[in-house]
């Protein structure tokens, strides 16, 4: 499965406001990093944040070890707010 997409879909599973959602892929300097951002809206950032990060950090570890499964690449996720 495309990280992107896998990305997409744990962020929607989590969100009141699907439509609100944005995963996009970015280009790196180094060829071994993958950056992904998720946008989300405002009133979404806590279910998609956790608490102290918890729910951030599942999603990170679970698209993380897909990367692995696959081109094993180190995976960055930003999460941020329209």
């Amino acid at each position: 499965m495309n990280l992107v997409s896998l990305t997409e879909e744990i962020v929607k599973s989590l969100v009141v406001h699907k439509e609100g959602v944005s995963v996009k892929e970015f280009p790196t300097e180094d060829e071994k990093v993958i950056l992904i951002q998720v946008m989300v809206e405002e009133d979404d950032m806590g279910r998609v944040i956790g608490k102290e990060g918890r729910t951030a950090n599942a999603i990170r570890t679970l698209v993380q070890a897909s990367s692995a499964l696959g081109d094993n690449k180190y995976v960055k996720i930003d999460i941020d707010k329209f």
